[in-house]
């Protein structure tokens, strides 16, 4: 475990003493994001075949169901499906990333310090936005963003008992109509707010900077159309993916 005050890496030896299970959430037909995640788990050290990590099998529904649309529906149910999974194997610490995610520069950069992320007493943990300040680690949430809903499900930390929490919320959803002001069907990322604010005694941080960012590439939860569907936009992103990857995320 890291000791107050010193440094930690943002290496495979982190992830081992912070994680029971890294999953990676990549659908089978997406061969192109699992060979760029194979290439996001080298930068850290780790590969596809490690004891740590498991490529979750994610989910294509037949239809949308009650959800906005099929990617939607799905994007939920494979998150669903990991902490089912996470759950019955007993885990008390996961991490759930999604396929499209980058490390950002601040995570990779020498003598970062993440120290906090062991010592902080977090059960929710989310990646972060922005990159605007100098590394703390993890700072709470709500301090950051108390009214707003936080977007994005790229890089989720999980542990304790939210694991199970999470799980039985998440059906829950499931069960209810939509616009149910319980909260009915929705995003995932949407969820996991409305958890938030249904369980605020829960300990929630985000990594500021953030340490992970969601990658430029075809979407399964949004339907392109027009000329982002053409085989000219996939090459455009291809080509651009370098210069993005200069840029702050916020």
């Amino acid at each position: 475990m890291t000791t107050a005050g010193s440094q930690s890496r943002f290496d495979a030896a982190f992830f081992r003493d912070l994680f029971d299970r890294v999953y990676v959430i990549n659908l089978a037909e997406r061969t192109d994001r699992r060979r760029e995640m194979a290439g996001q788990l080298a930068r850290i050290g780790l590969e596809v075949g490690d004891p740590l990590v498991e490529i979750f099998a994610a989910v294509r529904p037949s239809d949308r169901g009650d959800f906005g649309s099929i990617g939607e529906r799905g994007c939920f149910l494979s998150h669903l499906g990991v902490l089912r999974d996470a759950v019955a194997k007993g885990y008390r610490s996961i991490l759930i990333l999604e396929d499209d995610v980058d490390w950002t520069p601040a995570a990779l950069a020498p003598g970062v310090r993440l120290d906090s992320l062991h010592e902080t007493g977090w059960a929710f943990l989310h990646g972060g936005r922005s990159q605007e300040r100098a590394v703390d680690g993890a700072i709470s949430l709500t301090a950051v963003e108390p009214e707003q809903e936080l977007l994005l499900a790229h890089f989720i930390g999980m542990r304790g008992e939210i694991i199970a929490q999470m799980t039985n919320y998440l059906e829950a959803i499931l069960q209810r109509p939509p616009g149910s002001p319980e909260g009915g069907p929705m995003h995932v990322d949407g969820a996991y707010s409305w958890f938030r604010r249904a369980h605020p005694g829960v300990p929630a941080y985000i990594c500021v900077p953030a340490v992970a960012r969601q990658r430029s590439s075809k979407s399964d939860i949004s339907v392109a159309t027009g000329w982002r569907a053409t085989k000219a936009a996939g090459w455009a992103r291809r080509m651009l993916r370098p210069f993005r990857a200069m840029l702050p995320r916020g």
